[in-house]
């Protein structure tokens, strides 16, 4: 046997445990999902859909592993509820909803401080740019990947063609190089 075939033979077992557990739990799924959604059906529907392609995926990646599959659908639906709690207070964080966007206040970082405030975070601000303008093309690539596209690892290093480690070290490095020009 060549080896697509097993693995279209390890696909199938794998796609069939995944679709008796998901017709099995469906009702049990879907009441969770609303109730982490707050009855918001949109989100439920998301939670739910996220939760199918997630456990879908990991049970074919590796099904030899699974024991109980009814427990991974839930398992993976409150790990796909926790990351999207944690992205939207991520997005809340970065994303003011209630402040007007044609106002002159220019910056979010300044809400909420003193004059005094304002101007160290600004001084500091100032200290960084320069920093950055100092660095060589590709640290200021890196920079860029990381602080300002804010992306993971895994997408760093591949877009360095280099291996997360080494992604990680040269953020490691950077951010020190950003913090002593800050004078942290």
């Amino acid at each position: 046997m060549e080896r697509n075939e097993i693995e279209q033979g390890g696909y199938a077992a794998a796609d069939a445990m995944f679709t008796v557990a998901w017709r099995e739990n469906l009702p049990e799924l879907e009441a969770r999902a609303r109730r982490f959604a707050e009855g918001q059906r949109d989100r439920a529907e998301e939670l739910l859909g996220n939760t199918a392609m997630k456990a879908w995926l990991f049970m074919r990646n590796s099904p030899q592993t699974i024991t109980d599959p009814c427990g991974i659908l839930f398992v993976v639906m409150r790990h796909v509820f926790l990351d999207s709690v944690r992205q939207r207070n991520r997005d809340r964080e970065v994303f003011d909803r209630n402040r007007d966007i044609d106002s002159d206040a220019a910056g979010f970082a300044h809400d909420g401080l003193s004059a005094l405030q304002q101007l160290e975070l600004d001084e500091q601000l100032d200290r960084v740019i320069v920093a950055v303008s100092k660095m060589s093309r590709e640290q200021r690539r890196l920079f860029a990947y990381r602080f300002i596209d804010d992306l993971p690892y895994p997408e760093i290093a591949a877009r360095l063609h280099i291996n997360q480690p080494l992604a990680r070290k040269r953020v490691e490095l950077l951010r020190n190089r950003l913090r002593s020009a800050v004078g942290d």
